[in-house]
């Protein structure tokens, strides 16, 4: 019996990666309100009251809660004037996770 003995002939250690990295960006919106949203606001920057008009809805406290702070916290949206919620030009936009989430619906 060999005490800390190793045999280097069935060691099937190695020092290089065997995997490759992968983008651990999820652009999966958690519903379809978001990705209208997305696809409505495409490459402009929107007012509410204008986003509300392209996707059909007239409730806005129906329109904040289910779809434009959900497409904010997911991070698919952003405010223009993000240190002042309430400045009279605010507009969205998308940010790059939404306009990977717009390329992917148009291709």
């Amino acid at each position: 019996m060999l005490i800390g003995y190793k045999d280097d002939e069935n060691d099937t250690h190695t020092s290089t990666r065997t995997s490759t990295r992968t983008s651990s960006i999820d652009i999966q919106p958690s519903s379809e309100n978001v990705t209208r949203l997305v696809l409505a606001i495409g490459k402009d920057e929107m007012s509410v009251k204008s986003m509300m008009e392209a996707v059909g809805l007239k409730n806005r406290p129906n329109f904040m809660d289910y779809s434009l702070t959900p497409a904010i916290r997911e991070g698919f949206v952003c405010m223009k004037y993000p240190a002042n919620p309430h400045h009279p030009r605010q507009r969205y936009l998308l940010t790059i996770k939404g306009f990977m989430l717009l390329d992917g619906n148009n291709s």
